[in-house]
């Protein structure tokens, strides 16, 4: 079992910043991949960012509406995995929840809820305008 525990919640400012942390405990060996999705009220969730390790490398996921404006980071001696949030928008506002599993480095697999299979319990962000 893994645990993930989401921290950093706040409200910003439209334009503002905030950083979101996942720590994740327990058995970490098949876990290679920790996403960050979002869900607004009564919206699906959807798929903002993700990372991937392995042997060294890592790769990076972002969804369109966050590209170049979040940045998916992880610190390995802390198990903990960041999601750093720039020029926030009223729209961003949301329950942000991480997640992680043994994911396919690909797309189609780490933008999908169901490939995962451990959640944090999620943490809200508020963007006012």
């Amino acid at each position: 079992q893994v645990q993930l525990v989401e921290s950093g919640r706040g409200l910003v400012q439209a334009g503002g910043s905030l950083r979101l942390s996942c720590a994740a405990s327990g058995r970490m060996d098949r876990l290679y991949t920790v996403g960050w999705f979002r869900q607004a009220p009564g919206k699906e969730r959807e798929f903002v960012a993700a990372i991937w390790w392995s042997a060294g490398s890592s790769s990076y996921f972002y969804a369109d509406s966050v590209k170049g404006r979040f940045t998916i980071s992880r610190d390995s001696a802390k198990n903990t995995v960041y999601v750093q949030m720039e020029g926030l928008k009223p729209e961003d506002t949301a329950v942000y929840y991480c997640a992680a599993g043994d994911v396919t480095p690909r797309w189609d697999s780490v933008s999908r809820t169901r490939s995962y299979d451990y959640w944090g319990q999620g943490t809200q962000v508020t963007v006012s305008s």
